[in-house]
């Protein structure tokens, strides 16, 4: 039977680490998800099983001393059984009971800090406690309950925490890639639950028929006090150096492979297999030599040491991974799983001895005190509370005095007095002093340099393709990625939430700064400008007043800053995550009007959800400008949750604006963030900025007159300025940003899920995505009604239609060449549209002349391709593929500012002339067009 037990406890251990991972996201909606909300959940979590390991540890004790006094074969399988069930009834009630304890929150107003944090901290606590303190019951339970003798006890023991801790491996791969995503947090929690319940119940019906025995050692002594607390500090130093590395390496894989959910959890699962795996090692001994536990741990001391000169190459050696790989959906998971592979090799070797700490330390104590389980629930909890440490220490607090690689070294060094002390109880101080003199020669030389942060924060990640250092060495990067670059780093700290670097480089002939979060720049004084100054004054000419902004992000803090140089600002809220982020603040300084000491910005030091949650002020301007969605804890900024929560908190005519990017995304992602969008803010328009998308969505009614509210905010002088600072010199230059006018995406419909808090498809979706390294594309809306509603309601239409007779010639070449200069679809339609209505004019054969340099005759042909869906110009037979590639261009070029005509793509399938190998291709090609033009099905591929 103790093979079906071993199975169970790899299905609870599964279970386990999956509700870690989905409490973790449920109480991010709680708590925020900062890394004081994350270092708070992990304590919780650890905090629990450590009180539990302890309890059942002493609950097993009494069992066995009650069974034995009343002649009795003690149940505890019984009884662990029923623990499990309880589990898994819980795990059914907990989105109830969730959403029971989040009223009680947010029913009581409170602080953003302090105390207010602490409240939703001890409500946390109430959620998870209880099952994690249930969760500690394992391996006291069953390392005596499951025992056939002493001897048998250490291999035992090994296997119930191998498997276990098996289990949490797959648990950790399952959450993030599959779990998650398919079935929603309420959904995860009731599969975890069945698996607890179907569990327990086994293990109940065996408790009931078969009897186990306790093994217990006649006479065993009780070890000295002084004794048993240098192993359980051993066991303490241990789970605090480790838990510290783990986190240490989790920070080095973002950095790596970037930071999102899937490299959290591939990095996570590596430590847990190679803890199984070092556990497991010990299970095959029958029996221990006494001087292997020292020996472990001095050896874990040299690898960690290792490590160290290994951990500031990853991001390199990812990237020549990376290179031998595709962009393909098939490659997703290949590449992983070769990091997986990577990660493994890197890290196993340190890790796997210490996985096998623990069982060798239960080993020296099991001779010595009679009751098994009481000594695991002992040696475990102690263990978990180092854990406990290492998430508080070495996962946040440390980090405000200290970079990752000093972080890594305490812990090397904590590990080191472990050795030392084990070192002193087993062979007495002398001898201690001498292997401390050894290990100090051999490994101080491994760590005597400081990690180059220029390594470690250059974004190699993003770079799908070897480029001109993949193949020469890590010196290379230094040499020609950074030097012969021209970049020069200005600022790097390691804080708790991110690695943050201030970059500086030469772009179009000048001097650009870039904030650099996790390798990946956000926010580039120069090729992000007109973005960051835009999203600032597209709210500022919708909103109805404009007095109170508030702002998600600081990054570089030219939108801050923009906004507070508006006269009618009053105040700026700044919702900034990172203390590293206002630390480089001064460094932007001189590009966004001063915007670290400006009177008027106030900087709230907080995640942006529970920000804005716990606001009850009201604003003209809510603003949210995150890194991109694939990105951890970012995506909660597209909830709907979150979203709906900023739609309360405008005023009256307010606007919300979302800054999109639309490189390293897939469409499904656009379009998913978009559904999201629409579910909340009816109204919405959609304006681009070179790669970069703004949508602008309001909780009623935009302005009846939008040109007219347009043309009369840019009366104001220094809303004229911003948009100068973007490049914007002229009305028709900026109308022609606007790609989405208003109520077309409401008239699409978009039919699809929504990214939600309780469904949290975004992150997993955008994750896919980035990997790809593609442009992104909005969801094609030009057919039928919303292609109606978009001719109709354009800007630049409604301003050509003012007029009577068009655009004049001045005002379109300053659309067009401003469109050129941001959007190249865009230019090649308006330029077809123009070739259409004014072939000759002298403006257009210049912008021409200006825009297609010579040898570049795409250009060219393309307008030429454009036109007849504009004019229906065109005669004779045409075959199949040139009739196709007009419906691949009338859904890839189709804008409402220059609207293709549906007659004009149906007269050129009219002249399609069908092969006889394929009589039918025209046919069907035009039932294609038809119900592209129409439905906006069938979208042509482009």
């Amino acid at each position: 039977m103790r093979p079906l037990a071993l199975l169970l406890t790899t299905l609870t251990g599964f279970s386990g680490l999956v509700y870690e991972v989905t409490w973790q996201k449920y109480l991010a909606a709680l708590l925020g998800s900062h890394s004081e909300a994350t270092a708070a959940v992990l304590a919780i979590f650890l905090g629990g099983l450590a009180i539990g390991y302890a309890l059942f540890g002493v609950l097993t004790r009494r069992l066995v001393e009650r069974a034995a006094w009343t002649g009795e074969s003690p149940r505890l399988l019984f009884v662990y059984g029923f623990l499990e069930v309880g589990i898994g009834l819980y795990a059914f009630g907990f989105p109830w009971l969730f959403q029971r304890v989040s009223a009680i929150s947010y029913a009581l107003p409170h602080a953003l800090d302090g105390f207010g944090f602490a409240f939703d901290v001890v409500l946390a606590a109430v959620l998870i406690g209880p099952p994690t303190v249930v969760m500690g019951a394992t391996i006291p339970i069953l390392t005596q309950a499951l025992a056939r003798d002493l001897e048998d006890a250490t291999r035992f023991h090994a296997f119930v925490y191998g498997f276990n801790t098996l289990g949490a491996f797959f648990g950790a791969l399952s959450a993030a890639f599959f779990l998650i995503p398919s079935l929603g947090l309420a959904g995860v929690m009731s599969a975890m639950g069945a698996v607890n319940l179907v569990a327990g119940g086994i293990f109940i019906v065996w408790g009931r028929s078969l009897g186990v025995g306790a093994v217990r050692q006649a006479g065993a002594s009780v070890l000295p006090r002084v004794t048993f607390t240098a192993y359980a500090l051993v066991a303490l130093l241990t789970g605090f150096a480790m838990m510290t590395v783990q986190t240490i390496v989790i920070r080095i894989g973002a950095l790596a492979f970037g930071s999102s959910e899937y490299t959290f959890a591939m990095v996570v699962a590596v430590f847990v297999l190679c803890i199984a795996l070092g556990s497991f090692a010990v299970s095959l001994v029958k029996r221990v030599p006494h001087g292997v536990l020292p020996g472990v741990l001095f050896g874990l001391v040299v690898l960690l040491c290792v490590l160290d000169t290994l951990l500031p190459q990853a991001p390199y050696w990812v990237h020549v991974i990376r290179t031998g790989f595709g962009s393909g959906a098939a490659d997703f998971y290949r590449y992983y799983l070769a990091g997986f592979g990577a990660v493994l090799v890197g890290v196993a070797p340190a890790v796997l001895l210490s996985g096998a700490v623990l069982p060798l330390v239960f080993d020296h104590l099991r001779q010595q005190v009679g009751d098994l389980g009481a000594l695991a629930g002992k040696l475990y909890s102690w263990n978990t509370v180092g854990s406990l440490l290492g998430a508080l220490f070495g996962g946040y607090l440390l980090f405000f005095w200290f970079d990752l690689d000093q972080i890594f070294r305490i812990a090397v060094a904590a590990v080191a007095v472990s050795a030392l002390l084990l070192c002193g109880v087993l062979y007495g101080v002398r001898r201690a002093a001498a292997v401390t003199v050894v290990v100090a020669i051999a490994v101080l030389p491994l760590v005597s340099a400081r990690w180059d942060p220029r390594l470690l924060t250059g974004g190699l990640f993003r770079l799908r393709e070897p480029v001109f250092f993949t193949g020469q060495g890590v010196n290379a990067v230094l040499l020609q990625g950074w030097q012969e670059a021209g970049y020069e780093l200005l600022f790097h700290e390691d804080d708790p939430i991110m690695t943050v670097t201030v970059v500086q480089e030469e772009s179009g002939g000048r001097r650009a700064r870039s904030i650099v979060n996790n390798g990946k720049s956000d926010g580039n004084t120069v090729e992000d400008l007109s973005t960051m100054v835009m999203l600032a004054a597209l709210p500022a000419l919708y909103a109805d007043r404009l007095e109170r902004a508030f702002v998600i992000g600081y990054g570089t803090g030219i939108t801050a800053g923009e906004l507070a140089s508006f006269p009618s600002v009053e105040k700026v809220i700044v919702a900034e995550i990172s203390p590293a982020v206002m630390q480089a603040a001064p460094l932007f300084d001189d590009v966004n009007h001063h915007a670290s000491r400006h009177p008027k910005v106030e900087i709230v030091r907080s995640d942006a959800y529970r920000a804005l949650m716990r606001s009850e002020a009201r604003f003209d301007v809510i603003i949210s400008e995150p890194s991109n969605p694939w990105v951890t804890g970012v995506e909660m900024l597209f909830s709907r949750e979150f979203l709906k929560a900023a739609s309360e908190r405008l005023e009256e005519g307010g606007i919300f604006a979302q800054w999109i990017q639309e490189y390293e995304i897939d469409d499904a992602s656009i379009e998913l963030i978009l559904r999201t969008f629409l579910s909340v803010f009816k109204n919405a328009s959609v304006w681009r900025t070179a790669d970069d998308l703004i949508v602008l969505g309001s909780a009623g009614a935009f302005h009846e007159r939008p040109l007219v509210r347009i043309e009369q905010r840019l009366q104001q002088q220094a809303l004229t300025r911003s948009l100068l600072r973007a490049g914007i010199d002229s009305l028709p230059a900026l109308l022609s940003h606007e790609i989405v006018p208003v109520g077309v995406l409401a008239a699409a419909q978009l039919e699809g899920p929504l990214h939600t808090l309780g469904n949290p498809r975004l992150s997993h979706q955008a994750g896919r995505g980035f990997f790809q390294g593609g442009m992104g594309s909005l969801p094609f809306t030009g057919y039928g009604l919303p292609a109606r509603v978009g001719a109709a309601n354009a800007l630049l239409n409604r301003m050509a239609a003012r007029s009577g007779s068009g655009l004049s010639e001045t005002e379109r070449t300053q659309a067009v060449r401003h469109a050129c200069q941001t959007h190249p679809s865009l230019c090649l339609t308006m330029l077809a549209a123009w070739q259409v209505n004014a072939p000759g004019a002298l403006p257009l054969k210049r912008l021409l002349a200006a825009l297609v340099p010579p040898g570049r005759d795409f250009y060219l042909e393309t307008i030429g391709q454009l036109t007849p869906l504009m004019s229906g110009q065109g005669r004779g037979p045409i075959p199949p593929a040139v009739a196709k590639r007009a419906t691949q261009h009338y859904s890839a070029y189709y804008q409402h500012t220059a609207p293709f005509r549906p007659r004009y793509l149906y007269q050129v399938w009219r002249r399609c002339q069908a092969p006889q190998a394929d009589p039918a291709a025209c046919s069907q090609g035009m039932e294609q067009a038809r119900r592209l033009v129409e439905y906006g099905h069938a979208r042509a591929d482009h």
